[in-house]
């Protein structure tokens, strides 16, 4: 599925907190530490950063998922569940790597699915932690990407 990617605006925080809170609470192993309004709040001030990029369906108009990009870090990358292993999230990290030269990101060591994702991508894990750096206190995974000098080249 190829969607439409574009920064996004304060009238997406609703629909952006919407994908980060089903996530929340459709995840069995994620703790349930959030309401509705404080993730699209959170969502909102992502936004006001200029971090959030949002993938569009542009035959319908739906948002289908988000990637929020600080620099070289990505602060988080979701997509609506029915959206996943489409391409959606493969386009959103594309855009994010012609961005940057490295990126670095964080996942829960419980989420196999997105660790599987990001070394498919060419990700690196470089560190684990026992959860002690996120407010979840969930394990996770450091993992880095870097331009290889070839592809830099071209």
């Amino acid at each position: 599925m190829s969607s439409v990617l574009r920064p996004a605006t304060p009238l997406d925080a609703s629909k952006l907190g919407e994908i980060l809170y089903r996530f929340e609470h459709e995840t069995p192993w994620m703790p349930k530490e959030h309401s509705l309004a404080e993730t699209i709040a959170f969502c909102d001030r992502m936004i006001a950063q200029g971090w959030i990029t949002v993938a569009q369906d542009p035959a319908s108009g739906q948002i289908l998922g988000f990637c929020a990009k600080d620099g070289p870090e990505i602060c988080a990358l979701y997509l609506l569940p029915e959206h996943t292993g489409l391409g959606v999230g493969k386009q959103l990290l594309d855009q994010a790597k012609e961005t940057s030269p490295e990126l670095q990101l964080w996942t829960f060591e419980a989420n196999h699915a997105a660790q599987r994702f990001y070394r498919r991508e060419g990700f690196v894990e470089t560190q684990r932690t026992n959860g002690h750096r996120n407010s979840e206190g969930l394990p996770d995974i450091e993992y880095r990407w870097q331009v290889k000098e070839m592809e830099h080249a071209t």
